[in-house]
């Protein structure tokens, strides 16, 4: 029903006949999920970790741009094929071994509901003087009955939060001006590679971590919505947001110090006042943070569903069944809350760095087929046809996918594990660098090869090159 409230889709196909919007509609929807706490907690760690304020902000930028390059080319895969976007992993991996990577996007919608549960029930618990666990647990609620409302209320919420946000960003920061010496902090720059790019790998692991995410948030755009102006909005709200988050989040870090780490939503309500005041960016944390949980829930969901479907080939969810995933999305990640939560800041810095490794090769992957191998054309039939076009499994796929994740543990950083070449290069963190390139140009070689072999019958147009 096209202007029902409530989503009736999960991973079918969006016919013409239901597509709606603008390409604008993404600038608004991402600049609402990148102005919230977490991503001012991620642009901290860049100084709580070492780094100073000026290069670590030039490397957070440096990072915004180039994951979110990556994760608007997978925006823009939404209006042509009016697909979620984890699906079309079915055409480089099969319809059964797309399964491996949806595990682990799963896995990242679990972490990231939970790492966001943790600050939001911090300001729902304040906001309602019931704690942090009753905080946590209310805010999960909420989440999950928005995501199974769906499509049209999270875009409205995405932009009522931009708005709303944006105006409590530029009064913190001005209250955060009042407390710090600009000029001294400006000036105390030291370039580190091993900071510059710890900085960078923090945000861009940030950008390409919603990869997995955005085109179903642009699969109700009509079919003829321009590819570039998909990608540019996409790019420019997700890094406008993020970087103005972060910038915030390491002057923040730099004035605060250990303040900042013992209390992260505290301290930054407390830079607005008090009273009223305070109750206002309680609110706002909240609101924030529920734009992106309901992300993670929604597409978590639609994950959940496309590795079951491709095993029993159902894919037209009850509203019952579609209750129960966005359920089980919602516990899953409220349990790992709860448990979480007294270790929250070197936990998710790391959780940040180690998720990186398992999407970037996935990334790498699904731009090549998709842009380069298949040119904006899949056989969308086939894609829930285990005896199809595209196979049960991909076994070049799946290697290339391995590969691409193994080549990058000699470069890692985390707090549990470090790469043998990590000390040669300084301590710095490269090794989202090498998992772009290297399964780009595996998976170009073998998977190009063997489509500019095989006779393939007409496939269905997702839409046409602008």
């Amino acid at each position: 029903m096209a202007g029902s409230l409530v989503e009736q889709r999960s991973i079918d196909v969006v016919p013409d006949e239901e597509r709606h919007g603008t390409a604008f509609s993404q600038f608004t929807l991402w600049l609402g999920a990148n102005l919230q706490i977490t991503a001012v907690v991620t642009g901290a760690l860049a100084v709580v970790f070492g780094g100073d304020v000026v290069w670590s902000i030039v490397g957070l930028v440096v990072g915004n741009l180039l994951g979110g390059a990556v994760m608007a080319l997978h925006s823009a895969q939404g209006p042509k094929l009016g697909l979620p976007q984890m699906i079309q992993s079915r055409a480089q991996f099969g319809v059964r071994g797309a399964v491996v990577p949806l595990v682990l996007v799963i896995l990242m919608y679990i972490g990231f509901f939970a790492s966001g549960s943790v600050l939001a029930g911090q300001a729902v618990g304040e906001l309602t003087h019931l704690g942090e666990t009753p905080g946590i647990l209310i805010f999960a609620a909420v989440s999950g009955l928005m995501a199974a409302v769906g499509y049209r209320l999270i875009h409205a919420v995405g932009r009522i939060a931009g708005v709303v946000c944006a105006l409590a960003f530029v009064y913190l920061g001005s209250r955060l001006l009042e407390r710090a010496d600009l000029t001294a902090l400006l000036a105390d720059a030291h370039f580190d590679l091993p900071m510059f790019l710890l900085a960078t790998s923090l945000s861009a692991s940030w950008q390409l971590a919603f990869g997995p995410y955005v085109a179903d948030y642009s699969r109700y755009l009509p079919r003829t919505t321009s590819t570039r102006a998909t990608f540019w909005w996409t790019l420019s709200g997700s890094a406008l947001g993020s970087q103005w988050s972060m910038t915030f989040g390491v002057l923040v870090a730099a004035t605060a110090g250990g303040a900042f780490m013992d209390s992260q939503v505290g301290y930054v309500v407390g830079l607005g006042g008090g009273g009223l005041v305070a109750a206002f960016l309680y609110f706002v944390i909240a609101l924030g943070k529920l734009t992106i949980n309901v992300l993670n829930t929604y597409g978590g969901f639609m994950s959940i569903v496309t590795s079951v479907s491709g095993f029993r080939g159902r894919r037209v969810l009850s509203p019952r069944g579609r209750a129960a995933y966005i359920a089980l999305i919602m516990i899953a990640g409220t349990a790992v809350a709860l448990l979480g939560k007294d270790s929250f800041l070197t936990s998710f810095k790391d959780f940040l760095l180690f998720l990186l490794t398992f999407f970037t090769p996935w990334s790498a992957i699904n731009l090549v087929d998709y842009y380069l191998i298949s040119r904006e054309q899949y056989d969308l039939p086939a894609l829930s046809d285990p005896n199809g076009r595209y196979g049960g499994w991909r076994w070049d796929a799946l290697a290339v996918y391995a590969v691409g994740i193994g080549v990058q543990l000699p470069f890692l950083v985390t707090h549990f594990y470090t790469g043998p070449l990590v000390a040669p290069l300084g301590g710095a963190d490269v090794s989202w660098i090498v998992g772009l390139t290297v399964p780009a140009v595996l998976y170009w070689g073998v998977a190009g090869r063997k489509r500019g072999t095989e006779a393939e019958p007409t496939p269905v147009p997702a839409g046409h090159l602008d």
